[in-house]
């Protein structure tokens, strides 16, 4: 049975949640894995009630522990592991000078560390047969910016890893890919939880959800004699 993980799923109007429902219906069985159980319990039975396989798991992307044995759990058996995504990482704005080293330590490992856990045991789970292995990046990955410095960091050393490693990976058949999300997302992380930013920003300025999703199909659809490593999406009036 060929199998997908998709860590980092919050809420289900979110990136992590549609794409795990995306390549569900796309016929794979899909780990749903993030640090609440209740949420990715939900996005499961959501999976599960559209006639597809879904399988939430509690995930803590720091810990080796916990990443091994979410690796584990979907490799068991028949499963094959041909799809990974690793969409961790929230926005830790702050300034550099005034900023406390462990604040600065946790960004980079929610950001980096973690996904250099995840992209190890992939790698190891996909050998020899090939796969797939995505990260989501965001602006923060391409340049630094003023107050953003741990976040800057923490995402711009996760593309450079990816990068290292979709060279190291390719000739081993792992395409890995790097998408870079260039402005708001138009889910809930936003549209509820900062509903006065969403509405200054509108519509317009609020990147669609189903197009993101779009990408990484998009990335896991090519064939091995044409790879994207990167591909960045965002509105058509996003200033960039």
């Amino acid at each position: 049975m060929k199998t997908a993980i998709v860590i980092g799923v919050g809420p289900l109007n979110g990136l992590g949640a549609q794409l795990s429902v995306r390549f569900a219906q796309r016929g794979l069985r899909t780990f749903v894995a993030g640090r609440t159980q209740a949420n990715v319990d939900a996005v499961a039975s959501h999976i599960q009630g559209q006639g597809h396989d879904a399988i939430g798991v509690a995930t803590d992307a720091r810990d080796p522990d916990s990443i091994s044995s979410l690796f584990d759990l979907a490799t068991a058996g028949e499963n094959e592991l041909t799809l990974a995504i690793y969409n961790v990482g929230n926005n830790t704005p702050g300034q550099i000078a005034s900023m406390d080293p462990g604040y600065f330590e946790a960004s980079w490992r929610t950001c980096c560390f973690g996904g250099f856990l995840f992209a190890q045991e992939a790698v190891n789970h996909m050998l020899p047969d090939g796969g797939t292995l995505l990260f989501t990046g965001a602006s923060a990955s391409m340049r630094g910016r003023a107050n953003f410095g741990a976040f800057n960091s923490g995402k711009g050393a996760l593309r450079l890893m990816a990068q290292a490693l979709a060279k190291e990976c390719g000739p081993d058949g792992i395409h890995v890919g790097h998408v870079v999300i260039d402005g708001p997302i138009g889910g809930d992380k936003i549209i509820k939880g900062i509903p006065q930013y969403a509405e200054q920003v509108g519509e317009a300025g609020l990147i669609d959800l189903q197009g993101i999703v779009d990408a990484y199909e998009y990335m896991y659809d090519q064939s091995r004699r044409a790879w994207t490593f990167e591909v960045d999406v965002r509105t058509s009036i996003e200033k960039w």
